[in-house]
């Protein structure tokens, strides 16, 4: 089933999620929910914040990136995770640069500065517990989700010049006020 998005403002997105356990309620048909949710809106990754649910579970499926003739990107052809209860537990080498989008922010893109090497642990959708290495765009989808379930949105990256020269656009999309081609839930929408 698809789920509305839900938009910038609401105070879900601003939350930290709580941490689950395999006896969450119906984990398996939420998760399918979610690669659904996120392919009808042409997403990388999605996480539960954004469709309304203050849990550490978010999913991605990179392998859009693997067409990308520029750099090898191959490698991300496969992909596609569900990660529960994830801990960033180490971030290295030097920032870098790439332009970004959030589902819960459509219309606005901006470069933001990572790492581009983590160690992550985290628990799939079975709960089987792993601690692995990721790097460059893997890494990037990856820290942008686990900033959902931390409460932060990419925006909060940008330098406060930037962010007050969106603010207009960031309300209007708490608003409703912008073009979307999927299901969204606006927390400032008037009736």
């Amino acid at each position: 089933m698809i789920l509305p998005i839900v938009a910038y403002g609401d105070d879900v997105l601003k939350k930290k999620a709580e941490e689950i356990t395999p006896d969450y309620p119906e984990l398996k048909q939420l998760i399918a929910d979610m690669f659904e949710t996120m392919y009808h809106a042409k997403g990388v990754g999605l996480a539960a914040p954004q469709i309304g649910k203050s849990i550490r579970l978010f999913i991605i499926d990179a392998s859009p990136f693997a067409d990308d003739d520029e750099e090898d990107l191959s490698h991300l052809e496969d992909f596609k995770k569900v990660f529960i209860n994830a801990e960033i537990i180490e971030e290295e080498g030097k920032e870098w640069a790439f332009n970004e989008g959030c589902l819960s922010i459509p219309g606005i893109r901006e470069d933001v500065y990572r790492k581009p090497n983590i160690l992550l642990r985290y628990q799939d959708e079975n709960f089987n517990t792993y601690e692995e290495p990721f790097e460059g765009i893997a890494a990037r989808i990856i820290q942008h989700e686990y900033d959902h379930i931390e409460g932060i949105l990419f925006v909060e990256h940008l330098n406060p010049l930037k962010r007050r020269l969106l603010k207009n656009k960031l309300s209007n999309i708490s608003k409703g006020e912008v073009k979307v081609d999927y299901k969204m839930r606006f927390p400032n929408k008037k009736r």
